[in-house]
């Protein structure tokens, strides 16, 4: 799968901003990367400002996730292969708020409505606190953009992660919100 090594960066550049504050780590993103190269039905979509990618987003059926990130939905009593999961959106700060959010939420709806018959998307954000002392003054959430895209979170669907936050010299673990989207009502 091209563009891996491009996707480890950007994550590592991108979730070490609020809210994810992530002291990224170059092998275990190339490690989690990995699960996009597996999957024949991933994809990676990418943002070019010419010839440099500036943002990429990911896309797979949750049934070629990890156990980890599998589990808190049988838990909630849903299939894991009536899921694509939305892996992560990331985008340098100077091409935000131009559409390319939009295109990549677009691009991986379709996608996944080409290569499955899943009858759901999802993604996970991360639960932090509006008022952690962390938060940059002029912070906006996500939500609004999210729920315009048809996406809402699913009350009590929570994932966990463990990552090393900056400034931090272990791993903690975190709280990430599950949203989901109808792709079609019944599958195909």
């Amino acid at each position: 799968m091209p563009h891996l090594d491009t996707l480890v960066a950007l994550r590592i550049a991108v979730f070490r901003d609020w809210p994810y504050l992530y002291a990224g780590d170059a092998a275990y993103e190339r490690n989690y990367v990995a699960t996009y190269a597996a999957s024949a039905r991933a994809a990676i979509i990418v943002a070019r400002d010419g010839d440099a990618i500036v943002g990429a987003s990911t896309c797979l059926p949750l049934v070629d996730e990890t156990e980890a990130m599998q589990a808190p939905f049988r838990n909630a009593g849903i299939d894991p292969g009536s899921v694509f999961y939305f892996g992560e959106s990331v985008l340098l700060p100077a091409w935000r708020g131009h559409g390319a959010g939009v295109a990549f939420f677009a691009a991986r709806e379709a996608h996944a409505m080409a290569v499955s018959d899943a009858g759901f998307a999802a993604f996970c954000g991360v639960i932090r606190d509006p008022a952690d002392p962390r938060r940059p003054a002029g912070a906006v959430p996500l939500d609004a953009f999210w729920g315009k895209r048809g996406f809402a979170p699913r009350p009590g669907l929570i994932c966990r992660m463990r990552w090393r936050e900056i400034g931090q010299d272990r791993e903690a673990e975190n709280a990430l919100q599950v949203w989901m989207k109808r792709l079609r009502e019944t599958p195909s």
